[in-house]
């Protein structure tokens, strides 16, 4: 064979390896799951991109209640950050060792809005008029994972109407879901987060924050994930100005602040 021969087929070969190696798939960079109570939806859906931007890493958000949330970490579910909308669920998790306790924070403090639909006509003026023969189904978060639903059931047993009302409760089973029900007009009534009351189907009012216990949302780093210093990285992020303002649009009122 001439050095000829076997410079061409060493050519042809180094052709062959750099095709391949163009056609092999390339590895894609890691993605950071933020389990994520479902009040968030709309302000984490802007902080999201802010934060991808800012640090190269890819987040994907998985809502839910809290408390599923918090049942599916203890299942071993592959999720990075955890926010939820009520601190009690943190501790519940942090018992157990399964959040890093330096990353815990609370990030948020929630707000409770009353909203009626458009589609039903009614016009919610205070919480008391959810007695009214008008009003035949009331939407809440079911109470025993849903932080705001728990707050709820407290604003109308604080108000005095709980008796009066309860044949008239449809429970979703998050925050957004029995948002949809007002939204659809399949509820004439709800309670729900301010942080998503903002939709143009329905109209809200504030509910007065002494009706219910303070809704302190508070967020960890989920012991054992792979994203460890991204995850870190992002609960940093979700306290900082950018993010802070985001909440505030929101109607949460942030640490720090009145």
């Amino acid at each position: 064979m001439t050095w000829r021969a076997i410079l061409a087929g060493l050519v042809i070969l180094g052709a062959i390896a750099f095709t391949a190696q163009l056609a092999s798939p390339r590895p894609q960079a890691p993605t950071l799951i933020v389990g994520a109570a479902s009040d968030l939806q709309f302000a984490f859906e802007e902080i999201g991109p802010l934060f991808e931007a800012e640090k190269g890493v890819k987040v994907e958000f998985t809502f839910g209640s809290s408390g599923n949330l918090a049942q599916q970490i203890e299942n071993g579910a592959p999720i990075d950050v955890y926010a939820s909308a009520d601190r009690a669920y943190v501790d519940q998790l942090s018992s157990k060792g399964l959040v890093l306790e330096s990353t815990r924070q609370v990030y948020a403090i929630g707000r409770l809005a009353l909203v009626g639909s458009k589609a039903a006509g009614w016009d919610p003026k205070r919480l008391e008029d959810l007695v009214s023969p008008l009003v035949k189904h009331i939407a809440l978060a079911n109470p025993d994972h849903a932080p705001y639903g728990r707050a709820a059931r407290q604003a109308l047993e604080r108000t005095g109407i709980w008796e009066q009302v309860q044949p008239k409760i449809v429970y979703g089973e998050n925050i957004r879901q029995a948002m949809q029900f007002v939204q659809t007009g399949n509820a004439e009534a709800g309670i729900v987060a301010l942080s998503i009351a903002g939709v143009p189907e329905v109209t809200s009012l504030i509910i007065s924050e002494s009706l219910y216990d303070p809704l302190r949302q508070e967020m960890a780093v989920v012991r054992g994930s792979l994203q460890e210093k991204p995850a870190r990285e992002f609960a940093i992020f979700s306290s900082g100005s950018q993010a802070r303002s985001i909440m505030k649009k929101y109607g949460y009122i942030v640490p720090g602040e009145p």
